[in-house]
């Protein structure tokens, strides 16, 4: 697919609910999001396990229905117009089943591209160049079930390439890999975003790093409902009040004590010996950790000590990480999760959205897919 993409957002959800009909209650895994993505943007939907990220994707690939609320992919909406969804989109998932273990890597995509209705000598093109971008190239005859898990992932990652997709789902695509498989996936997505230019990408993770690295913007969800969205640095900036350095100075007697009284320091105290303190120790210098009101005030500090006769050895600027911005939202951690997608009931307190004029209610049995196969 070679023609530009689509002026409409490459993904629009508005009061989006999933609500799972079990026993011994009903379990909320969406509870009315709303979230826009434009064209070309890698977006990245962040939160622990059984957050409803993977439902969300369910519902954008068009393997699950919502049970109200709208979802439009390019302007499709996912209920109605699932077949031109299916035409413009792929979907690569963690821990997937890569096809058929008796075939090899090129006949494997060779397959693929038939159920995505590549003609023959397209077909062998595509999969002779995704071979060669995904680095499984002195693999290509090898039968995959010879294929390591890093090397099947890769191959995954090939196989929803195949239809040149104007978005792309990745659903926790590095779940399960070692450090260099997951960095070698990563970097699978930035070549080919630099090789197509303007494709989309929306990925679901519980790595903070990884949404942290690859990521335009990020929504951090929790418990079916989006609690905030920006960028990286955006996000960050919430929970970053203060300035807090870690400094390290030789020749300064009286150590912390002599920053506290500064103009704009709120706090200055020896560093922990889990934070540098012990190796400064060792090195006969004095680690502190600085807390200021802002950046503005580094340099009275750093005019004292010379004034002062000290030296400074190393100075590093404590950055918040997104998983700060996590506790600071909904006050715990992402370990504190249980496992299972869409596994809790809502927040204590939370009510489910009410139906508004973009708010559709869907008469079907909630949880019946399409019967429509995802290859068109």
């Amino acid at each position: 697919m070679t023609e530009a993409g689509p002026t409409p957002p490459a993904v629009e959800t508005r009061g989006l609910e999933r609500i799972y009909r079990i026993k011994p209650r009903p379990v909320t895994a969406l509870a009315g999001v709303d979230v826009r993505v434009e064209p070309g943007e890698f977006f990245g939907l962040l939160g622990p396990n059984g957050a409803g990220k993977t439902t969300l994707i369910k519902i954008l690939t068009t393997l699950l229905l919502p049970t109200s609320g709208s979802a439009r992919v390019f302007g499709f909406d996912v209920v109605s117009e699932t077949k031109q969804i299916r035409r413009i989109m792929n979907m690569v998932a963690g821990g997937e089943q890569s096809g058929y273990g008796i075939l090899t890597t090129r006949e494997q995509l060779w397959m693929f591209s038939q159920f995505y209705g590549l003609g023959t000598r397209e077909g062998w093109r595509r999969v002779d160049e995704l071979v060669e971008l995904v680095g499984l190239t002195e693999q290509r005859e090898q039968r995959v079930s010879t294929l390591s898990t890093g090397q099947r992932q890769k191959l995954n990652v090939a196989r929803g390439l195949l239809n040149d997709p104007w978005i792309l789902f990745l659903d926790e695509p590095t779940l399960g890999l070692d450090v260099g498989a997951a960095r070698a996936v990563r970097e699978l997505m930035t070549a080919w975003r630099a090789a197509v230019p303007g494709r989309t990408i929306l990925l679901t993770t519980h790595y903070m790093a990884e949404a942290d690295e690859l990521c335009e913007r990020i929504a951090i969800v929790d418990r079916g409902r989006i609690l905030a969205i920006g960028t990286p640095a955006e996000l960050k900036r919430r929970v970053q009040r203060e300035s807090i350095f870690r400094l390290e100075v030789d020749r300064l007697a009286a150590g912390a004590r002599a920053l506290a009284p500064l103009p704009g320091v709120v706090s200055a105290v020896p560093a922990s010996e889990a934070d540098t303190g012990r190796e400064a120790a060792g090195r006969g210098t004095v680690a502190i950790t600085l807390v200021l009101r802002d950046d503005a005030a580094l340099g009275g500090v750093v005019g004292a000590l010379g004034e002062l006769g000290a030296r400074i050895v190393a100075l590093r600027k404590s950055e918040p990480t997104l998983e700060d911005v996590f506790v600071e939202l909904v006050g715990r951690g992402f370990e504190d999760e249980a496992e299972g997608d869409g596994a809790r009931p809502p927040m204590p307190g939370a009510e489910p959205a009410a139906p508004g004029p973009s708010h559709t209610t869907h008469p079907h049995e909630p949880g019946e897919p399409s019967d429509e196969p995802l290859a068109t």
